[in-house]
């Protein structure tokens, strides 16, 4: 496998860097002051300022692998450029590459009618509206999906949608319009991957109200406006359905492989402006009468740290190889390993970059709090470790399924006398 960047993408990353430089990590202490004063259901007026430069110097909906939509990129070559974005909470949107819109364009991209991709997809590019993605319920363990009890009932040409959701991210953003809704229309089906399928709901239909924000470790809004929404027998034209009664789950395995391979090739990213930072800070501050990246411990965690990262970035671009030339579904022990790897990987940067700094690394002056709150939350987004885990053990155990049983080596045993 040839990890060499093209052409493109190294032209590509250049701008990226250089757009960062000059409008994103300037920008920073702003975009955190507004997160907080202005609060979950506000517009961020720094976002808003930054997305229409980003679009003239190019660097918009770069997302979208081998897509007429955009410019085309494979996920190998997607990765450099994801990471560059991932360094800051404030880029992934400017850019017009965060979740939960990216997947959600790619749904109505792979997945949409004409007439939904016209009325749906077509200003989420322009970034005229943002969505929101409602799958996870507080009455039952989302972890396993087939739990999932919101129903949608077919009533004449519409579907009525009933249920509760939570961290169903975006429902408190105003310009949110939109929201992809993961429910049950066919529950006694004994196929429980066909019992689901997934609808366009428009926020301001009659029935939907957005009930509260959800703090991430006290962050409201930051990093993705998780929320808590009711739908309350909310009627929609049976129009909107995506794909098909009983395919939610066929959607889902469509949008989460790329969904989760974005957000580890953004967590790298995070945890090289973690090390960056930590090495820096342990540079400049001294303690008993030398720099604290003299002392054993700090070296040491940095040099793992260096360890963690490249191991993670080759087995992210190898499993983007793997998307790229056979598929999502061949790669699915690859996205595994990097859902569980990269999320935990990251933690464990952050927080030693918290330990370098002190107790200013845990009150967000720097940024590592939310650093942290990001990293954590993704060991339980787009499914748990432990799901993960379960899975890998159980294609792991395929592979060597059938082959005869192990016998214990004949070793010639010498006379010593």
């Amino acid at each position: 496998m040839n990890f060499d960047p093209s052409a493109q993408t190294v032209e590509l990353v250049e701008r990226l860097e250089s757009f960062m430089d000059e409008h994103v990590y300037p920008n920073e202490a702003r975009f955190f002051r507004e997160s907080m004063e202005l609060g979950p259901w506000a517009v961020w007026p720094v976002v808003e300022e930054l997305k229409p430069l980003a679009r003239e110097a190019g660097l918009w909906n770069l997302f979208l692998p081998e897509s007429e939509l955009g410019p085309g990129l494979s996920n190998v070559e997607y990765a450099p450029l994801c990471e560059v974005m991932g360094r800051s909470h404030l880029a992934p949107e400017v850019f017009n590459c965060s979740a939960p819109d990216t997947g959600n364009m790619e749904v109505l991209a792979r997945y949409g009618t004409p007439e939904q991709q016209q009325q749906w997809l077509r200003p989420l590019l322009a970034g005229e509206i943002r969505s929101a993605f409602a799958m996870t319920e507080p009455a039952v363990a989302s972890s396993d999906a087939t739990n999932i009890e919101s129903s949608i009932r077919r009533d004449g040409d519409d579907y009525v949608i009933s249920g509760r959701k939570w961290y169903t991210t975006n429902a408190t953003d105003p310009r949110c319009k939109i929201i992809i809704f993961m429910g049950k229309s066919d529950p006694t089906n004994p196929d429980r991957h066909r019992q689901q399928s997934m609808i366009l709901v428009p926020k301001d239909t009659p029935g939907v109200t957005v009930i509260r924000p959800l703090p991430v470790f006290n962050f409201y809004g930051m990093p993705d406006r998780a929320s808590e929404v009711e739908f309350d027998e909310v009627r929609v034209p049976g129009s909107n359905m995506l794909l098909g009664e009983g395919r939610g789950f066929e959607i889902a395995q469509g949008r989460l492989g790329p969904g989760r391979i974005h957000h580890c090739m953004r967590l790298i990213g995070l945890a090289e402006r973690a090390l960056e930072m930590m090495c820096r800070r342990t540079s400049q501050r001294v303690t008993f009468g030398r720099p604290i990246s003299e002392q054993t411990v700090t070296l040491e965690r940095i040099a793992e740290s260096r360890i963690a990262i490249e191991q993670t970035r080759l087995l992210t671009l190898k499993t983007a190889h793997m998307m790229d030339t056979v598929g999502n579904r061949e790669a699915r022990r690859e996205i595994a390993m990097i859902k569980i790897a990269a999320p935990n990987m990251a933690c464990k940067v952050v927080d030693w970059a918290i330990q370098a700094f002190g107790a200013a690394g845990t009150n967000n002056d720097f940024g590592l709090a939310a650093a942290y709150a990001t990293a954590r939350l993704l060991r339980l987004a787009d499914g748990p470790d432990e799901v993960h885990r379960n899975q890998l053990g159980a294609l792991e155990l395929r592979r060597h399924a059938g082959k005869p049983a192990l016998e214990p080596h004949n070793v010639f045993v010498p006379d010593w006398g």
